[in-house]
């Protein structure tokens, strides 16, 4: 003779810690790209114009 057992388990989920958990992640990616193509631009700038240039166009802008 077999007998049939059922069991339940449940799991609770914080859905708050998980929520946030994702959009720390997602902001820390964006920050890195934004980094990488912020560090892109400034070494083709450097590239195509020079470093004087550059330097002189910087302080152009924060001067005026």
């Amino acid at each position: 003779m077999t007998t049939n057992t059922n069991t339940t388990t449940t799991t609770q989920i914080d859905a708050g810690y998980e929520a946030s958990k994702f959009a720390l992640g997602a902001g820390m990616t964006m920050a890195a790209l934004v980094g990488i193509w912020g560090f892109a631009c400034l070494a083709t700038a450097m590239v195509s114009m020079g470093p004087l240039n550059v330097v002189q166009g910087y302080l152009t802008a924060v001067i005026g």
